[in-house]
């Protein structure tokens, strides 16, 4: 999973169109590591269909702040720089509950890329 240690690094790649998913965690978050043995399982499942990035909240408080993140971790997702799902709460995460999340989101990103042309 990619870091990004900057804003704009940041607003770039949720600018694209293919779903991309932040996650929010911090060095300190035991519940953060708890999912470290899973993701990158995770990231290969979905790799093709969305790109995962890794976002430090206290190397970026500023961003983190403008997201309303507070618990950790929180798992958001962009298309086109439009924010379409959160899993955000401050209870640790299970790889049953990323993952019905992320299909979740794919489902939202097919119908906001349907509706996204035939606004006008």
């Amino acid at each position: 999973m990619r870091q990004i240690h900057q804003e704009e690094e940041f607003r770039s790649q949720i600018a694209e169109e293919k779903p991309t998913v932040a996650v929010f965690k911090a060095v300190w978050c035991g519940d953060c590591h708890f999912i470290d043995p899973f993701m990158p399982d995770v990231e290969a499942k979905y790799g093709d269909r969305i790109s995962f990035v890794h976002v430090d909240r206290d190397e970026l408080p500023e961003l983190c702040s403008e997201l309303n993140i507070l618990g950790i971790p929180s798992f958001i997702a962009f298309v086109g720089g439009q924010e379409l799902t959160r899993f955000v709460s401050k209870l640790r995460k299970t790889r049953e509950e990323i993952e019905d999340y992320l299909d979740k989101t794919l489902q939202v990103a097919d119908a906001y890329r349907g509706t996204a042309g035939k606004e006008a």
